[in-house]
């Protein structure tokens, strides 16, 4: 007999499936829905002094060396392979949840998977809070002497600068919640070892 498929590639917490829920429709949402309304047409509506093309594209790529939407998709898609390639053996060696609980090495290879969702979420806090700070100004001076040496620093209107703070703050708090699951995963699945432990 092989066993029941319904436990195969689901987290074995209730902290974790909660976590997958969270990540996997309401930060995504967020991201797909929300990001695109409010990023969608921000290369479009940037406009300098003078109100020139290739100045406000210039200045554009300077205030925004990666797109936010871009950023925050490779964000979800790279923190989600460590659970992916975990659950993608487990598929394979037809492991399921009371697995990771009962067999040490299947609960190390786990923890270890989230351990590393932890570290590149924190990676990506930082990196974000490097390319995009915390808080969105309404202009932004950039330096157009590259482009030609009569614009030197010339001043810049960032649209929606509001709805925009806003969104970044949601997208650190996405990340801070996300982290605090994942620690808090762990230290279920250290519980729940023990508590199989006790019981034998």
């Amino acid at each position: 007999m092989g066993r029941p498929q319904n436990n195969l590639l689901r987290p074995p917490t209730v902290i974790g499936q909660f976590h997958t829920l969270f990540f996997g429709s309401v930060r995504m949402f967020f991201l797909g829905v929300l990001g695109f309304a409010v990023y969608g047409n921000e290369a479009l509506h940037f406009s300098c002094d003078p109100d020139r093309r290739e100045l406000n594209l210039f200045c554009y790529n300077q205030f925004r060396p990666i797109t936010p939407q871009v950023f925050w998709a490779l964000q979800l898609v790279t923190v989600l392979v460590p659970g992916a390639v975990f659950h993608l053996y487990a598929a394979c060696k037809n492991i399921d949840q009371e697995d990771i609980l009962e067999k040490p090495i299947y609960t190390v290879f786990y923890i270890i998977s989230v351990l590393l969702r932890i570290i590149l979420e924190v990676a990506a806090f930082w990196l974000q809070s490097h390319l995009f700070g915390f808080l969105v100004h309404p202009l932004y001076f950039c330096d157009a002497s590259p482009l030609e040496k009569a614009f030197n620093f010339t001043k810049c209107m960032v649209p929606e600068h509001f709805e925009k703070t806003i969104f970044l703050s949601a997208m650190y708090l996405f990340t801070i919640i996300t982290v605090v699951l994942c620690i808090a995963e762990i230290f279920e699945i250290l519980c729940r070892r023990f508590g199989y432990l006790g019981n034998q």
